[in-house]
């Protein structure tokens, strides 16, 4: 097992400009395109993987499926001397006053938990969809193969384990293959609730649903162009919050959201040849995903995609009609570009896994002053901290600057009127922890 090795730094007074991880750049190098098709293959060939179809063959069916990932998960745990805890976690959903439920039935997640050295309870997730669906979704026979929706975000989630169990980190990681997406994202909520039962601090939640598409309906044709969808505030927010934001900003500074500019610049760090895409909105116009109902309980989600969906080779049929092929068939899966998002998603669980708690409280103050004060709680594993700002019409934190082991400044020359600021963590290793937008506004 490896642990991260620290970055390294040019120190002076007043700043620290850390250098690019060495390691992080042989996890990307370690992902693999070849393993990743081999996953989807298996996962296509199981026919249907609709969440309400056969749970006893060995062959074909949603059982099939999950009894394959769960073996996948506990060989690579063998092959980490056990450093994964493998499970299955269930709830029961009834037809009864659910429209698009054809029968009663278990939804079973397999969960595989990479525990942290440092912070055990605190909790990163990569998640991908076990379930695939027809066009017609209480139709649990017909073959539905699911090779991009969402074979591809499952495959990616088993890749990112194999290759990151390599290592060791301060916080936990967790895979998982979320079953019920199709019929009312039940796996994410059965694993949301079952968190928040067990009091997890989670940093975030990456759910990849479909990542392997490189050709849109409208005929583009990217390979490395991405979506990252996230909600602008918490549904959770409290009236002192709401109020806050009026006055002070924020409405685009919550939680999911700053984890989403932690993965533009995590991305465009490491590999910038990608062109992470950062939406402003839940998930796609109308529709969910599996991070949403993290983000219903308050905690911070986003969901990575491909950037161009083809609608012909979702919640299809396998037919053709007018000339015009129907299905999610494996052809039309890109590896190159699966692997690509791939390890999008573990340069950034390694990265989060391996920083130090962000600060709970920060506040600014600088009204009607050339300056801006702030002061935060430390917090344990921090060697520093950094401040953030940013014109408040940008998308992502565009300056920034390394404070030293403090927990005041006055950042001098700059009117608080004119930017938005946000505060992280550094660790000794040089990782640094999501950004956070200030809480509490204090004058004196």
């Amino acid at each position: 097992m490896k642990t991260l090795i620290s970055a390294a730094f040019l120190l002076s007074v007043h700043f620290i400009i850390a250098q690019t991880n060495t390691q992080v750049y042989d996890i990307i190098s370690d992902i693999s395109a070849n393993r990743i098709q081999k996953d989807v293959q298996t996962l296509v060939d199981f026919g249907t993987r609709n969440t309400f179809s056969d749970t006893i063959s060995n062959t074909r069916g949603i059982g099939a499926a999950r009894r394959w990932i769960k073996s996948e998960f506990s060989t690579i745990s063998k092959n980490c001397d056990n450093c994964l805890n493998v499970f299955y976690q269930k709830d029961f959903v009834s037809k009864q006053g659910n429209s698009r439920v054809p029968h009663d039935a278990w939804v079973v997640n397999v969960v595989a938990i990479q525990k942290g050295t440092k912070y055990p309870n605190r909790y990163i997730i990569m998640s991908g969809d076990i379930d695939s669906r027809a066009s017609d979704t209480m139709d649990f026979t017909t073959d539905a193969p699911g090779a991009n929706d969402n074979a591809s975000g499952m495959a990616g989630t088993i890749e990112a384990a194999r290759v990151l169990s390599k290592y060791t980190f301060e916080s936990s990681i967790v895979y998982v293959g979320l079953s019920g997406e199709e019929q009312g994202l039940f796996g994410g909520a059965g694993l949301a609730k079952y968190a928040k039962d067990n009091s997890w601090d989670i940093i975030g939640v990456l759910n990849n649903d479909m990542i392997g598409n490189i050709k849109g309906v409208d005929g583009i044709i990217d390979n490395r162009t991405f979506r990252i969808f996230s909600e602008p505030v918490p549904p959770t927010e409290t009236d002192r919050e709401r109020k806050m934001r009026r006055f002070y900003g924020g409405e685009v500074d919550g939680i999911s959201r700053q984890l989403a500019r932690y993965i533009y610049k995590t991305t465009k760090t490491y590999m910038p040849e990608m062109n992470p895409m950062m939406v402003y909105r839940l998930d796609r116009f109308g529709r969910g995903g599996h991070h949403r109902p993290f983000n219903d309980l308050g905690y911070a989600g986003i969901r990575i995609m491909e950037a161009h969906e083809n609608y012909t080779q979702q919640h299809q049929d396998i037919r053709v009609e007018n000339g015009i092929k129907y299905g999610d068939v494996i052809e039309h899966v890109n590896f190159e570009y699966a692997k690509k998002l791939t390890a999008v998603n573990a340069i950034n669980l390694a990265s989060l896994a391996s920083s130090p708690p962000a600060p709970k409280s920060v506040s600014i103050g600088g009204i009607v002053e050339p300056s801006v004060k702030f002061k935060w709680n430390k917090v344990d594993g921090a060697k520093g901290y950094k401040i953030y700002w940013r014109e408040t019409t940008s998308p992502t934190w565009d300056h920034s600057r390394y404070v030293g082991d403090v927990s005041e400044f006055l950042l001098d020359g700059i009117v608080i009127d004119n930017y938005f600021f946000g505060i992280a963590s550094v660790g000794e290793n040089g990782f640094e922890s999501v950004v956070v937008f200030p809480n509490n506004v204090f004058r004196d």
